[in-house]
């Protein structure tokens, strides 16, 4: 049977990238997406293209009923061989201006609703299953310009380690990739100084291709990854180094 793989947030930047390369090994797919339908239905065809079956499923991933209509899929009921926890939101503002409602809303959405789609979905998934977490650089090292998200990240990485723990006896795994900065639409508004100030910063002079993050993903997915649960992988170009 072909394995199954699902995607939040799988219809732009790194999780669009995720698909395809997903889809490239083999395995049919479920994508989420929140507002953008478009882009989901402009994956749906590129992963059609290459001989894989794909479909996309509207969910606001921070409200449980929501995913609860994604974990009664019928193909999410056949069993889940592959779980990319990848949505997320990120607004720029000062740490020492950070609302309690901004807090509220950017943990909401990534971290508990990768908790609720792990939750809601675990009963399905495989018995060799491999989840990965998008995590970050900034869920470290922090930034004076995103506290929510950095804080979002950072439980994101220690529950995701945790999970490892508690599931590895049962032969899942779970591990985290950490990005830094990628060339996506977080950074598709820079003025060419500040992105020029950016590849300056890092070591391998370039930012990030998200199909770069994507074959990482892929790696931590398989069986080539078979004995490694509770890492974090930092796919950076050398921006930081922990």
């Amino acid at each position: 049977m072909v394995k199954l793989a699902v995607i939040t947030g799988g219809s732009r930047g790194i999780g669009a990238a995720t698909s395809k390369r997903l889809a490239k090994d083999g395995y049919r797919l479920i994508i989420t997406y929140h507002t953008d339908s478009q882009s989901a239905e402009n994956v749906i065809s590129d992963v059609r293209e290459s001989g894989c079956d794909c479909v996309a499923v509207k969910v606001d991933c921070s409200d449980s009923g929501e995913v609860m209509i994604l974990a009664d899929h019928p193909w999410v009921r056949e069993g889940v061989d592959a779980l990319v926890l990848n949505h997320a939101m990120y607004e720029r503002g000062k740490a020492g201006e950070l609302t309690l409602e901004a807090l509220e809303l950017t943990m909401n959405v990534n971290f508990t609703g990768s908790f609720l789609v792990w939750k809601a979905l675990s009963p399905h998934l495989t018995q060799n299953a491999s989840i990965v977490v998008l995590g970050s650089q900034l869920g470290i090292k922090g930034t004076a310009t995103g506290a929510d998200y950095s804080a979002s990240k950072g439980a994101l990485h220690s529950w995701a380690r945790s999970l490892a723990i508690d599931v590895a006896p049962s032969g899942q795994r779970v591990n985290v990739v950490a990005p830094g900065t990628i060339d996506t639409d977080l950074v598709a508004n820079d003025s060419p100084k500040k992105r020029t100030n950016r590849e300056e910063n890092i070591p391998m002079g370039r930012l990030g291709k998200p199909e770069e993050v994507a074959n990482v993903i892929s790696f931590l997915l398989s069986d080539d990854s078979s004995y490694i649960t509770g890492a974090i992988l930092h796919v950076n170009g050398g921006l930081y180094r922990p």
